[in-house]
């Protein structure tokens, strides 16, 4: 692991500004999936769609799904701004293994790299030198951006993946919510 870019993530400009944009999506998500069902929902009830019951019972079908992740994803984007704002950007080796866009794996030291898996929405964050930029706590997770942090995304331990670092601050993990009280690594 290379020593910090800066103090705290959150003092690089195009990581503040790259969270706000993640903000942005997320909201537009929310909101135009609630806005989706509900024009339909009236359509159908005012009878100005034909066969507005069944496009609204198609629609509920397959979006009603991603309704539970989006707001998860909406309500935990404090954490990704906590971890930002708590823990510097330092420069990594990852790769994600074949056929698996959503995990990846960060070599922190010569005989730690531990796995983790991009919640809730994978993105491809390596370049072809294989670098990406990490604020957080191998242990328990933290966020990863392509290298000039403009795209920060919240990754969490991979089921299965240890604890083999054995540096790291357990209270401002639990201050900015990578631990629960229990010890365990926050899973959102």
């Amino acid at each position: 692991m290379t020593p910090p870019l800066v103090k705290a993530a959150w003092d690089h400009p195009p990581t503040a500004l790259g969270f706000k944009r993640l903000v942005i999506r997320r909201s537009f998500s929310l909101v135009g999936l609630g806005a989706l069902l509900v024009v339909t929902l009236a359509g159908a009830m005012l009878e100005l769609i034909p066969h507005g019951a069944l496009i609204f019972i198609c629609l509920a079908a397959t979006t009603l799904p991603f309704l539970p992740v989006l707001l998860v994803a909406y309500v935990r984007r404090h954490r990704v701004a906590a971890i930002l704002r708590a823990y510097p950007w330092c420069e990594v080796s990852g790769h994600h293994p074949p056929r698996t866009p959503s995990i990846i794996a960060i070599r922190v030291a010569e005989d730690c790299a531990p796995t983790f898996r991009m919640f809730p929405f994978p993105i491809q964050v390596t370049d072809s030198e294989n670098l990406i930029w990490f604020a957080g706590d191998p242990r328990f997770g933290g966020v990863v951006s392509p290298v000039g942090g403009h795209r920060p995304v919240r990754v969490v331990l991979d089921k299965g993946a240890g604890r083999e670092w054995g540096g790291g601050d357990d209270a401002l993990a639990r201050r900015v919510g990578l631990v629960r009280r229990s010890g365990k690594a926050t899973q959102t």
